[in-house]
């Protein structure tokens, strides 16, 4: 729909249209024209949902900073869930993960080589030399945010906190590369070649994603991208970037009980960090980490 150039900008802030977004949309004309790959309108975030999703994410870091504050060996990823629940709720958030596609637990932790999607258990303990991930989502006001980090408990062997590092670094390096009206290919790329340089591989099933208004929107971002491919970049576009780098085969499969957690095919240990990032004029924002 054509919109008038001294109208209300449908993006609801209240400027003229020529004053606010009519050259974005003359700019994603141009490149429309030039056959790229571009985001569905309505997972281009307005600033009042930038700033809800901002609220979200200061909960998100809250709580994972908790978390490191007191995961410690000894203790079941049962008791890391419920410092998780309590403590979303204390801040006035919901853990995003709890009865999600029928999930059961407000978190997920994933050991050695559970790749992701792990669900808690008092049977499951913390020991020395373990490397886990804690995944955590939060939804505040209706607004969805998502990060999570690589623990490691006691003394970790060598190679397992290469991993660690490494993974961390991957997502540093695909960091670099965020840019307005650059590509999703870019981020993969950095990523894999990043992972690959090091001797490791990458998960290629599972990816990041658009998030904000829902728990995963569009796009789906691979960590196996092509430079110069994929949809654009454009601001206003919030998505995470979640590696999960393996040590041994990238090959994956999912535990036939729960249907959950995943794990390396060849029970190599795996690592991956996650951070949530808006697209920006100039750049990126982190939101969460």
């Amino acid at each position: 729909m054509k919109i008038e150039r001294n109208a209300p900008c449908p993006c609801g802030s209240g400027k003229k249209y020529k004053l606010c977004h009519a050259a974005f949309d003359d700019k994603i004309k141009k490149y429309e024209r030039e056959g790229c790959v571009l985001p569905p309108r309505d997972i281009i975030k307005t600033p009042e949902q930038l700033e809800g999703i901002r609220e979200s994410a200061k909960i998100n870091i809250a709580v994972l900073d908790y978390v490191a504050e007191n995961i410690r060996e000894g203790m079941s990823t049962e008791e890391i869930d419920k410092l998780v629940y309590e403590k979303t709720i204390e801040l006035g958030g919901i853990p995003a993960p709890l009865n999600y596609e029928g999930y059961p637990k407000s978190v997920c932790t994933s050991i050695n080589d559970v790749v992701c999607h792990g669900i808690p258990s008092e049977d499951e303990i913390l020991e020395e030399g373990d490397i886990v991930n804690v995944d955590i989502s939060t939804i505040y006001n209706g607004y969805y945010s998502d990060s999570s980090r690589m623990f490691m408990i006691g003394e970790v062997h060598e190679e397992m906190k290469r991993l660690v590092d490494v993974t961390k670094e991957c997502v540093e390096k695909a960091l670099e590369q965020v840019r307005p009206w650059g590509f999703l290919g870019d981020i993969g790329q950095a990523i894999n070649d990043h992972a690959k340089a090091n001797g490791y591989t990458v998960v290629r099933e599972i990816g990041g994603h658009g998030i904000g208004l829902e728990f995963h929107e569009e796009p789906w971002v691979s960590h196996v991208g092509t430079k110069g491919t994929g949809m654009l970049l454009v601001p206003g576009m919030v998505i995470t970037i979640e590696p999960m780098v393996n040590m041994g085969d990238a090959e994956v499969c999912i535990d036939e009980e729960d249907d959950w957690t995943v794990f390396t095919a060849d029970g190599y240990p795996s690592a991956q960090w996650e951070v949530m990032i808006a697209i920006t004029e100039d750049g990126y924002e982190l939101l969460a980490y």
